[in-house]
């Protein structure tokens, strides 16, 4: 099918995004065209003022309009736990639980040598020197459940056993409302591991 040269590039440019294929970037395109100018706008200004003002947290990694994130700068916040995190969005998440009040590490990434990412292009050396500033009685480890997630922190777990502090990991097992009998091997292993006392 030939598009118009506009309607092309709306759809490769769509295509950019991930999880988004041809089709999708399509779907997308005709969306946006159905909306009002105004809208495109505003979805356009947004996208770029999140650009212009969102960055990173100068203490913790986690996004940021200022220097410190909110939850950096957050007094009420437990300061005598930090939860190590694989990426900004995992911040996210855990906080939409309401269960953890603490501070937050955000490693940007996990240690996968066959990618070339090891432990100076996840400035883990930043995270100790955080540590060692700081009065921090946990460490909780939350990242993936993958290779590169369980070599991350493993890492992590022998980096930080010099620094007297108790590192624990999060735990993964069953979903709520799961079924036993589908659950594979590797997550009835760990549900097991994960069990506690009731």
């Amino acid at each position: 099918m030939v598009y118009p040269g506009s309607f092309k590039k709306l759809i490769e440019v769509l295509c950019r995004f991930p999880g988004v294929g041809p089709k999708t970037a399509q779907r997308l395109a005709f969306y946006l065209l159905g909306l009002a100018r105004e809208d495109v706008v505003a979805i356009a200004r947004a996208m770029v003022e999140a650009k212009d003002k969102l960055g990173y947290c100068a203490v913790c990694g986690s996004l940021a309009e200022m220097e410190s994130c909110s939850y950096c700068s957050d007094p009420g916040r437990d300061q005598a736990t930090l939860c190590i995190v694989q990426e900004a969005r995992d911040v996210l998440v855990l906080e939409r639980t309401g269960q953890y009040r603490g501070l937050y590490h955000v490693l940007h990434g996990a240690l996968s040598p066959l990618d070339g990412i090891g432990p100076e292009e996840l400035k883990l050396d930043r995270l100790e020197k955080r540590i060692a500033e700081k009065v921090i009685s946990e460490v909780i480890i939350a990242t993936n459940p993958n290779v590169e997630g369980d070599a991350t922190a493993g890492y992590l777990a022998r980096l930080l056993k010099p620094h007297s502090v108790r590192v624990t990991r999060i735990a993964f097992g069953l979903p709520v409302g799961g079924d036993i009998e589908y659950a594979d091997d590797l997550t009835l292993s760990r549900a097991l591991d994960g069990r506690r006392e009731m």
